[in-house]
């Protein structure tokens, strides 16, 4: 019986880590994920603020300064509409903005819940292991109120698997059915949750060639618009800042917004793609499926054995007493003393000899 506790304790504890390492898996991927989804956001709003800001200032500027020549101005004007397009085109690529559902929430809900059960199941696991430690000892010792202390907490132990191993079997049912097919699962309720549009979340879950970038067209068009500002200062260099000298600031401004801009923009294009998210989800549902699923099989052997054994022990431990020497009420009494039963019985038939 206590090696059978002692390798279900040993199980126990792998088990308990693996299940830790599987949900540590899941919290990570969604911190990363929640680190790429706000660097779209703040790379979107930054841009948009930058282009904004240089549409306000610079171009107005460019436009007073250039006033005399019209065809200039109109070069000018049409880099103004090209830019205020290109921040229209990318506040659409900001997806997760406004959504009332955050992964790093999400994350850190899992890692409260995740500390309490780790730590729970150590506290079961030591008490397991405490127990078994004094129910040997007080049967070596064959004392009798120990082993009365030690079924009364084997019962109380027993009580906790069968407990523990009904949590634990509910639990394992029901991630194994999640993950026979968590796509659509997963895509339903982040769909319900979220209300994003059913082609953004496809492309992120699946990153299969089915399925096409819903941000493609406004990569497209935002290039495009890019290049052609790109190639309108280009010629209003060329054209203006021979005539208006005053002309040079603020195209050199434009000019270092636009690379700001087209730096942003490819990063933009490279964190929009559904590789580095749909790692995130892959990896989450690896250490959902794989760890944490295996770590639970192994915690519900454990509270098996566990139960077995503490079974086995609560109706051994009656047998056991009964084989016990009857123990000498009077072994630790002094023998001087007055008190003692002994000398009082000596007493009376001393006085009965008189």
């Amino acid at each position: 019986v206590q090696r059978q506790d002692s390798a279900g304790i040993g199980i126990g504890f792998y088990g308990n880590s693996e299940t830790s390492d599987g949900v540590s898996q899941l919290s990570s991927a969604l911190l990363h994920a929640n680190h790429t989804l706000s660097t779209i956001d703040h790379l979107v709003w930054e841009t948009v603020e930058r282009l904004g800001e240089a549409v306000r200032t610079e171009m107005t500027t460019l436009e007073e300064v250039l006033a005399q020549r019209m065809e200039l101005v109109a070069a000018a004007r049409g880099a103004r509409r090209q830019a205020e397009a290109v921040a229209q085109q990318l506040q659409g690529l900001a997806f997760w903005h406004g959504v009332p559902v955050s992964p790093l929430q999400v994350a850190e809900d899992v890692s409260f819940v995740e500390e309490y059960r780790w730590l729970a199941y150590v506290l079961l696991l030591l008490l397991v292991l405490l127990v078994c430690l004094f129910t040997l000892l007080g049967l070596a010792k064959q004392s009798k109120w120990l082993v009365v202390v030690m079924t009364a907490m084997s019962l109380l132990v027993l009580v906790l698997s069968w407990g523990s191993m009904g949590l634990e079997a509910a639990t394992a049912v029901g991630l194994s059915d999640f993950c026979s097919n968590p796509d659509t699962y997963i895509l339903n309720v982040t769909q319900e949750e979220t209300g994003l549009g059913s082609d953004i979340l496809s492309y992120y879950f699946l990153c299969n060639q089915e399925v096409s970038n819903p941000f493609q067209q406004r990569l497209t068009l935002s290039q495009r618009a890019l290049a052609n500002i790109h190639s309108q200062l280009q010629g209003l260099e060329r054209e203006a800042i021979p005539q208006f000298p005053a002309a040079q600031k603020p195209l050199l401004s434009l000019e270092e917004t636009l690379n700001m801009t087209e730096g942003n923009f490819h990063q933009l294009v490279a964190l929009l793609h559904c590789r580095s998210l749909h790692k995130d989800y892959g990896t989450a549902l690896r250490g959902l499926c794989e760890d944490a699923l295996e770590g639970l099989l192994f915690l519900m052997l454990f509270s098996l054995l566990a139960a077995g054994a503490l079974a086995t022990t609560l109706c051994s431990l009656p047998r056991a007493w009964v084989l016990f020497p009857p123990s000498d009420d009077y072994e630790d009494t002094d023998d001087d003393d007055p008190f003692n039963p002994q000398e009082s019985k000596r007493f009376v038939q001393w006085q009965s000899s008189i």
